[in-house]
């Protein structure tokens, strides 16, 4: 199964990346403009993210709908600095979507990683070489959102 794993050091506390990792508005912010999500069930995202399925409509680019996804999000066990959130989602095309996102300290700030098991049949090339753009333009949000210590007003 094709793995994509990207990682990047953030100028932020760890503490700081895992306050914002728990906020719906933060996966807005970074998505965009590439994808944007509609909450279904629930019909609206929390202030928080809590451990549960999510159903959302997915919107590339804002117009062009690319149909359901579930965010089967939970929060794995840490092991010892390095803390994690799973989304294991999966939607009508994409039969797993395994995204893990670790944080750990890293010299004066963090290391985030995200890494992503992906099946898709015969559409896993292409939605694998989609990860690796679209996870290298969600880690450039975050670097511009931390730039703005977390005052964007969009977040």
């Amino acid at each position: 199964m094709p793995i994509v794993e990207i990682s990047t050091h953030f100028d932020a506390s760890p503490d700081q990346v895992w306050e914002a990792l728990q906020k719906p508005r933060l996966l807005q912010f970074v998505a965009r403009p590439i994808l944007h999500f509609t909450p279904i069930d629930p019909p609206q995202f929390p202030e928080r993210w809590t451990p549960r399925d999510y159903t959302v409509r997915m919107w590339f680019l804002g117009v062009l709908p690319v149909g359901r996804q579930i965010i089967g999000l939970s929060h794995p066990q840490a092991e010892g600095d390095e803390r994690f959130i799973r989304d294991n989602g999966r939607s009508a095309i994409i039969k797993r979507w395994d995204h893990l996102i670790s944080i750990a300290p890293e010299d004066n700030g963090t290391r985030y990683t995200d890494r992503v098991e992906i099946e898709a049949g015969l559409l896993t090339p292409f939605i694998v070489a989609f990860a690796h753009v679209f996870y290298r333009h969600r880690q450039r949000r975050w670097r511009r959102l931390i730039a703005k210590d977390f005052n964007d007003p969009c977040f």
